[in-house]
């Protein structure tokens, strides 16, 4: 699948608002990379109080939406389409330039490895082709609860 709109990345993603952090995906490599768009709105909730006159998107959300292309990346796998996928570290976060409101941040994401449920991806985060932010972020894959 080379794209996907909201309505694919809901069936993938349990995340819903205001926590839901990609709005589409532009490319995607399964087992090896994806490109994902997150449009910063001036109607994000984190705005009122981050902060008031200058907002400027948190850098925890940016991690976050990594983590999310992230695990859209992983549930292109068939194997783990039935998973959720928890944070397991974040290594090297920089933060290069702030995010504010009218921005459109681009995801790309690649799968540096996979091993025994454990997940290393590769993430930086752009803004008009300028790096924003970036990080190597670790995820677990566990099995989804039964509702």
């Amino acid at each position: 699948m080379a794209e996907m709109d909201i309505q694919h990345i809901l069936k993938y993603l349990p995340h819903r608002y205001p926590m839901l952090l990609v709005d589409r995906v532009l490319q995607l490599e399964p087992g090896k990379r994806i490109v994902a768009l997150k449009n910063v709105s001036a109607n994000e909730p984190y705005f009122q109080g981050h902060f008031p006159g200058r907002p400027i998107m948190p850098g925890v959300m940016i991690l976050e939406a990594m983590a999310q292309a992230a695990g859209l990346l992983a549930f292109a796998n068939e194997k783990t389409k039935d998973h959720i996928y928890y944070y397991a570290g974040i290594d090297n976060a920089r933060f290069k330039r702030p995010v504010g409101p009218g921005d459109q941040l681009e995801l790309d994401v690649t799968l540096e490895r996979a091993l025994r449920g454990i997940a290393k991806f590769g993430c930086i985060a752009r803004v008009g082709g300028e790096v924003a932010a970036e990080a190597t972020i670790l995820c677990s894959a566990q099995p989804a609860p039964r509702a």
